[in-house]
């Protein structure tokens, strides 16, 4: 059982990583503001998520299993908060030009 939740675990750490680049590389690629914030929020939300399911696989208690749970929260309503904040400031500043 153990190799089973190791091999799960690093199948997760793997696809966070993947999700982690994909979300830079649209940081980097993508022509306006508004889809690079998109990229990027969505990609790295997903690959965090993907990181703390592979971290809790790792995870020798139930209390690290939840703060892991509970960061991943804070950062899901951080994340999409600070994104429409800025979303919503790029397009006031496209609206007066």
């Amino acid at each position: 059982m153990a190799e089973w939740r190791e091999g799960l675990s690093w199948l997760l750490l793997g696809g966070g990583l993947l999700f982690f680049s994909a979300g830079s590389l649209g940081l980097l690629r993508f022509p306006d503001t508004l889809s690079r914030l998109h990229a990027l929020t969505k990609a790295d939300t997903l690959g965090l998520g993907l990181v703390v399911a592979g971290l809790a696989c790792r995870a020798s208690t139930l209390g690290d299993v939840v703060e892991l749970l509970l960061i991943w929260l804070l950062l899901l309503a951080s994340s999409a908060t600070a994104c429409q904040l800025l979303a919503r400031e790029v397009r006031e500043e496209q609206e007066h030009d």
